[in-house]
């Protein structure tokens, strides 16, 4: 294979890379607006977990189920084409998310037409705009606290990957994967609850301590679970290149 088609391939790989990169963390953004319970939605009996003082459910933001595939494509993305391709992206992510906070804000201050405010009753729904409204119209400080989290934790796993990867070279992809996740996600997990919910709402500082060590034991468990995706597409992304 020769070197052109190689840095073509790399420049394809980094394009698919990144959108779906971007696709996900916009997304998990947006449906992070609704709070589910994982024992609920697995069949199973809550979980009752005694945490600081308090007894809690595996009870989230939906965000949580696209997060995981971020992790992986972080990583992939800090594996081929090193810290500043993650950091790139992270920024270009940052920008998109406030573009898309500005465009939904204008369509909730729009006037709904009459035929549409009534649509919904069928599904007990009486005004469609303010339906509308409630699921997109996401707190400032909800919103402020999401691109702080996201950007500070994306730059700090590129840093991490990267120093990891330097000290074991091409071995040990389960190490620098996990390895930057865990602290990454340890400070994600509760910059946007602090930021959200203490700093910008009234709630105590135990209860989001609590939620965050929830969300971030979530976190790190898929880590886990998907190191042998992350592995698999590895191989893939190495056969595509021509590396192996």
């Amino acid at each position: 294979m020769t070197e052109q088609i190689v840095h073509r391939r790399k420049e394809h790989l980094f394009l698919v890379l990144g959108m779906l990169f971007l696709t996900n963390a916009i997304v998990a953004e947006f449906i992070g607006a609704k709070i589910f319970s994982l024992e609920k939605s697995l069949g199973m009996a809550p979980a009752n977990i005694s945490l600081l003082g308090g007894t809690f459910n595996f009870d989230m933001t939906s965000g949580v189920i696209l997060w995981p595939i971020v992790f992986i494509l972080t990583d992939l993305i800090n594996e081929y084409y090193g810290k500043k391709g993650v950091q790139k992206l992270s920024w270009i992510a940052a920008g998109l998310l406030v573009y898309a906070f500005v465009a939904v804000r204008l369509a909730m201050n729009l006037k709904g037409a009459d035929f549409w405010l009534s649509s919904g009753q069928n599904q007990g729904l009486g005004d469609m705009s303010s339906a509308f409204n409630a699921v997109f119209g996401q707190g400032l400080m909800i919103i402020i606290g999401s691109l702080v989290a996201f950007l500070v934790g994306q730059i700090v796993d590129a840093i991490i990957f990267t120093k990891l990867k330097e000290m074991t070279g091409e071995k040990f992809i389960w190490l620098r994967a996990t390895g930057s996740t865990v602290v990454s996600q340890f400070i994600d997990s509760y910059i946007v609850l602090v930021i959200a919910f203490y700093l910008g709402g009234k709630y105590d500082l135990i209860w989001v301590l609590q939620v965050g060590t929830i969300n971030y034991m979530y976190k790190l468990g898929m880590a886990i679970c998907l190191l042998p995706l992350l592995y698999g597409v590895h191989a893939v992304i190495d056969r595509y290149l021509g590396i192996r």
